[in-house]
């Protein structure tokens, strides 16, 4: 399993750091270790001492396809809210030696995953709450790049196989969070994860 994320696929998101909105999707990869382990307590890293959430929509890939040029959505079954966590501190020094992101982002558990769903048809809302507090909204309908634009380009490059997961960009409002924050998921009205940002 791997998991391909889209960076900057907001436009709000990339103008709150600065970033110029790209003219096709920004793509890194976290390898499987990312990932939060069911029924495992999240921790703050000890190496950063400025960690952001990323909160996301997250697709689960069904079936293996490569160079899809139809029919991409055949291609995922179910989809979620996910946080693709960055240390934000360490990113900023590896973009400013030009250097790759993954110390920033592909770290042990740096990936959390909500409650998988069915694909609705239509727009999709997300958001995410700190401390019952709302500090993230999005919407497909803001997507630089759609659901099938994504996955039709990440299969260019890298075979989808059953269980690859792809997280498909944030929107604006990313911020900070500190030991004993709880951060939670919501998909359209639904809470489909819950975490507590432990020491």
């Amino acid at each position: 399993m791997k998991i391909i994320c889209v960076g900057r696929n907001y436009a709000a998101h990339a103008q709150e750091l600065g970033n110029e909105v790209p003219e096709e999707p920004v793509l890194f990869m976290k390898p499987s270790t990312a990932l939060l382990s069911v029924g495992s307590d999240f921790h703050y890293p000890v190496f950063t001492k400025d960690l952001h959430y990323e909160a996301e929509l997250v697709l689960r890939v069904s079936k293996r396809g490569s160079r899809i040029v139809s029919d991409a959505m055949n291609y995922v079954d179910a989809i979620t809210v996910g946080i693709d966590f960055t240390a934000r501190d360490v990113q900023a020094e590896l973009k400013k030696k030009g250097l790759p992101w993954e110390k920033a982002k592909a770290w042990d558990q740096a990936a959390i995953l909500g409650k998988w769903q069915a694909i609705p048809e239509g727009e999709i809302h997300f958001s995410l709450n700190k401390n019952g507090n709302p500090v993230q909204q999005g919407s497909t309908n803001y997507m630089i790049f759609p659901f099938d634009i994504l996955i039709a380009h990440i299969s260019q490059y890298f075979t989808l196989e059953p269980g690859d997961l792809i997280y498909t960009g944030t929107p604006a409002g990313v911020g900070p969070c500190v030991a004993g924050d709880l951060l939670e998921g919501y998909f359209e009205n639904q809470s489909v994860f819950s975490l507590i940002i432990h020491a």
